[in-house]
């Protein structure tokens, strides 16, 4: 009897849910369409114009690999390259490591908590264009006492950068961790406690590897907008300043690899645009291996966690 209850059940979850199948696919096509008018036929099209030299889509002349040996001769985007990755490191360190311990402060049922969220969440409101002028104006300030200017010195140029991402970012973080530190189970920490562990033990040993799913998020995240970060550096420094090399060509010193690509292919003249088309394609490729990089290995730590 028990059996023939639960066939019947099965068929009438069977029977309701075919509608639902058949129309499915008139849900879905509106979204796939989209994504492949919106994104894959955009990078098929760009991919295409990287081995071409051209003025406008329409109008262009096949060269092959010519583009790619011309962006990894370009010693603006070598230096991009190697001032981008300085950048993301810093920043992936600083704005986790802050973001985490200001959530766990939060999470520590302190007066006025939900106040201080909603303050820290704020600055990831504001668009990057403003915050980099915003900012701008502030820093040269503070360093025109000093005779400096955020757009002379590629330090303070740096640090700028540095400071302006770790305030627009680390409210976005705390949110994440805060979902994290209050996913911990209270049986385990109320274990540990009574196991004799200290503050110090029961954050590593307890809600750290019970938060790895949010660690995962967040310095993925941070190290991909790091990468990718471009108009903040456009507002704040515009890549100033800049050095010459013996052979002429020139080098911004505060220039990340978003920013080289823009300037190759707007700032230059317009034969240039192919390389700055092959500079598109290897900056995909790079964040996309190195997000799935970081992936791997945040997610074999919290399966070992």
């Amino acid at each position: 009897m028990k059996k023939y209850k639960r066939d019947a059940a099965a068929v009438q979850s069977d029977i309701l849910r075919r509608p639902y199948q058949r129309i499915f696919p008139v849900f879905l096509l509106p979204m796939v369409a989209a994504f492949s008018i919106g994104f894959i036929w955009p990078f098929l099209q760009g991919l295409f114009l990287s081995f071409t030299k051209f003025k406008t889509t329409s109008k262009w002349t096949w060269v092959g690999l010519e583009n790619y040996a011309k962006a990894f001769a370009d010693k603006s985007f070598r230096y991009s390259f190697g001032y981008t990755a300085l950048y993301a490191i810093v920043s992936l360190v600083l704005i986790n490591l802050l973001a985490f311990f200001i959530a766990y402060a939060l999470t520590q049922k302190m007066r006025g908590s939900n106040l201080f969220r909603t303050v820290f969440f704020m600055p990831n409101l504001i668009g990057g264009i403003v915050l980099g002028y915003i900012w701008s104006m502030i820093f040269d300030g503070l360093l025109s006492a000093y005779g400096q200017s955020i757009l002379t010195n590629t330090t303070w140029g740096f640090w700028g950068l540095i400071i302006l991402m770790c305030w627009q970012q680390i409210g976005y973080m705390m949110i994440i961790y805060i979902a994290g530190l209050q996913a911990v189970p209270e049986d385990m920490l109320e274990a540990a406690r009574i196991d004799g562990a200290n503050g110090w033990q029961t954050l590593f040993k307890v809600t750290i590897p019970n938060v790895m799913p949010s660690i995962t998020i967040c310095t993925f995240l941070t190290l991909t907008n790091g990468f990718k970060l471009f108009d903040q550096n456009l507002a704040l420094t515009g890549g100033q300043p800049y050095i010459i090399n013996p052979d002429g060509s020139s080098v911004h010193t505060t220039e990340m690899l978003a920013l080289n690509i823009y300037n190759t292919f707007y700032m230059q003249n317009s034969s240039a645009r192919g390389v700055a088309q092959a500079k598109a394609v290897l900056f995909f490729i790079l964040v996309a291996g190195i997000g799935l990089l970081q992936l791997k290995a945040t997610r074999s730590k919290e399966e070992a966690a």
